[in-house]
């Protein structure tokens, strides 16, 4: 995880930690522009089905931020939803995924 900065690092922990609390296999967390951050798990219920950055941004605009600076998805290789709700507040927010200790940027 020697790509990112201290940062995006805090949110790879948030994201891992998210995902543990529910024994979820995905967790993410976004930081919006006053450096705030948010974290969530997948959630999977049968009333609703949110992937982690979904429910991650989700609480961010729920919250009023009204840009975001970084997101991370831990433990998956991508999430086009997440990433498309994540884009809708801020187009050029820096968004990676994390597995294992490999990260890559999201396009």
């Amino acid at each position: 995880m020697e790509d990112l900065d201290a940062e995006d690092a805090k949110l790879v922990t948030l994201a891992r930690g998210a995902a543990g609390r529910v024994q979820q296999t995905t967790g993410a967390a976004v930081r919006d522009g006053i450096g705030r951050t948010y974290a969530s798990a997948a959630v999977d219920l049968p009333s609703l089905r949110l992937s982690a950055l979904q429910a991650a941004v989700a609480q961010a605009f729920a919250a009023g931020a009204d840009k975001l600076e970084a997101a991370v998805v831990f433990g998956a290789a991508a999430d086009e939803d997440g990433l498309k709700a994540a884009r809708e507040i801020s187009a050029d927010l820096a968004a990676y995924t994390v597995i294992r200790k490999e990260v890559n940027r999201l396009a």
